[in-house]
């Protein structure tokens, strides 16, 4: 049985932790602050302290400071809520001095505390690395977006996330509020799944009384995320003319609760997020410019999966070691289906390859370890998917390849019926056979 210290200033962390520790058969005290773990150092000696980094009176590194001036020597882990800081720790600390990141699992204290009877997690595949905490992938483009990670998270700028639907958005935004160095939590909210009345209570809170059914004060998200990281998904779906609302608080850092007169200071990076693209942005007025301009201050691109193909393996193995430690499983890859998951364009990106390998999990025998996977692994929107993505204009084209392009797109959707293609595009049937007979098509469309 061992005597440990906690000490650290949040009170629910606390009652966790000691909720473990004696679970695991030690005595356990807290301390809230530097000045009431030097308290309990004057009459008692401990075997363990868990040590919060950042405490109100100072760095946690004060106190080891003072316990080699008294002469006490415990095993010390400092704790942080940021993975960023735990290099920065080991640097800075003894050898013997452990590090975790929050939040602890019951096995990271059970690992400190009896290293020799704490138990592995059962690994069915090499462990995967994760960059900041969540991102898998060792890629070039990935290793350019890790870099803008840590760029980015040494500011206070505010961040729009681009990219299609499926690659990753919001596993950026939680990889850039680890990063940063802050205490506030990360507060996320999708702006277009509130209607036009209801987006205002949302962003900004109401007060008692607002409206019909505010029968409390509510804080909206810019105050939830104090000290933190908001993140505002699909932002351009937000109603345009709320956008200005949303302009005064990014400019002043002030929000003024629907149905309330006073203002209440807010302090948060906002990260945003939209898959549409900056043309798309620009020509459909979905957007106001100085809303854009304050919410992209580092604007950053997810890459989709079909340019990063050589991370699909780590992928598929970290998620197929999520479902066999979830399930008690042990399945494994062949380098077979590897191969084929490989081939796949994925138009629906790291959702998409997620589904399938859940669906594949599912279907495979729970007595053996061969993973099954289906015989298609388009999913029902993998070919609206590839149309969208085959329609785009790229910088570059010329006018008669974009225009042989459209022509050919509305052909295929009417399955080549020339008279509706014509009415689709506003042309004439007699203009359209003649662009058919220039670009050489004509054959292709009886």
């Amino acid at each position: 049985m061992l005597n440990v210290l906690l000490v650290d200033d949040d009170s629910e962390f606390s009652d966790v932790v000691c909720h473990i520790v004696e679970f695991l058969g030690h005595n356990i005290n807290t301390a809230a602050n530097l000045a009431e773990a030097e308290q309990w150092f004057e009459n008692n000696t401990f075997d363990h302290v868990f040590l919060d980094f950042m405490l109100p009176d100072g760095s946690g590194l004060h106190l080891l400071e003072h316990l080699k001036a008294i002469g006490q020597s415990p095993r010390v882990t400092l704790i942080s809520g940021h993975p960023s800081v735990k290099g920065k720790l080991a640097e800075m600390c003894e050898p013997n001095v452990g590090h975790l990141v929050k939040p602890l699992q019951r096995e990271d204290i059970e690992r400190v505390l009896n290293p020799k009877k704490a138990t592995p997690k059962k690994k069915s595949t090499p462990a995967i690395k994760r960059h900041f905490g969540t991102l898998i992938g060792e890629s070039e483009v990935m290793q350019k977006l890790y870099t803008m990670i840590e760029r980015v998270a040494a500011t206070s700028a505010n961040v729009m996330l681009m990219g299609e639907s499926g690659a990753g958005k919001e596993v950026v935004a939680q990889a850039i509020h680890n990063a940063t160095e802050c205490d506030g939590p990360l507060v996320a909210t999708n702006c277009g799944a509130f209607s036009k009345e209801l987006i205002g209570s949302e962003l900004f809170g109401h007060e008692k009384g607002a409206f019909t059914g505010a029968i409390a004060r509510k804080e909206g998200v810019f105050e939830q995320a104090a000290g933190g990281t908001l993140f505002l998904d699909e932002v351009t779906e937000m109603p345009i003319d709320m956008q200005p609302n949303l302009l005064r608080v990014l400019e002043s850092k002030k929000v003024t609760r629907v149905g309330g007169t006073k203002e209440q200071a807010v302090n948060c990076r906002v990260i945003s997020a939209t898959n549409r693209t900056l043309t798309d942005l620009a020509q459909n007025n979905v957007i106001r410019e100085d809303i854009y301009f304050r919410l992209a201050v580092f604007p950053i691109d997810i890459p989709p999966l079909r340019e990063r193909k050589e991370d699909i393996p780590l992928l598929a193995n970290a998620f197929l070691e999520q479902l066999n430690e979830e399930n008690g499983t042990d399945f494994k890859w062949q380098t077979a289906q590897i191969k084929e998951l490989e081939a796949h364009d994925w138009p629906g990106n790291v959702r998409e390859l997620r589904h399938a390998i859940h669906r594949a999990f599912i279907m495979s025998d729970p007595k053996g370890t061969a993973i099954t996977l289906p015989e298609s692994l388009e999913s029902p929107f993998s070919k609206v998917n590839k149309e969208s993505q085959a329609n785009q204009v790229v910088a570059g084209q010329t006018i008669e390849e974009v225009e042989k392009e459209l022509i050919h797109a509305t052909l295929d959707k009417v399955q080549g019926n020339k008279t509706i293609a014509a009415q689709m595009l506003g042309i004439s049937t007699k203009t359209l056979y003649n662009r058919l007979n220039a670009y050489g098509g004509i054959g292709d469309y009886k």
